[in-house]
């Protein structure tokens, strides 16, 4: 992780953070990556439910491709990558933490994000 840290900034580096105007492909990028967090997540527990989030994922997808301004693809991967991560931790943390009360955060939590990236897909 210091390596990284190291690294100097090059001159013309986008930030990662989102833009004005950006925050739909960001919630887009961000939703692809906590959706395909589940999917894995559901391969270990609930293996069926996992093609329905299969078919999510891909549809996030296409919106991301959809709205994706040219030479965007890193750093917007770099979103559907930390969304990810992220949500790996909550679903670890709600299915198998070991503090109770911190388990139904994580559990809650878990619901609203997802349910708020399901409600941008239609059907």
């Amino acid at each position: 992780m210091a390596f990284f840290l190291a690294l100097p900034v090059q001159a013309g580096t986008l930030p990662l953070a989102p833009q004005p105007g950006e925050e739909q492909l960001y919630q887009f990028a961000s939703c692809t990556g906590r959706l395909s967090a589940l999917m894995e997540h559901q391969w270990l527990i609930d293996g069926p439910e996992s093609e329905r989030t299969a078919r999510e994922v891909a549809a996030m997808a296409t919106l991301v491709q959809a709205i994706l301004p040219t030479g965007q693809g890193r750093r917007v991967l770099n979103w559907r990558i930390e969304a990810k991560v992220a949500q790996r931790a909550l679903l670890m943390q709600a299915d198998y933490g070991t503090d109770l009360p911190l388990r139904k955060r994580a559990q809650a939590r878990t619901e609203v994000l997802l349910g708020a990236c399901r409600a941008l897909l239609l059907g």
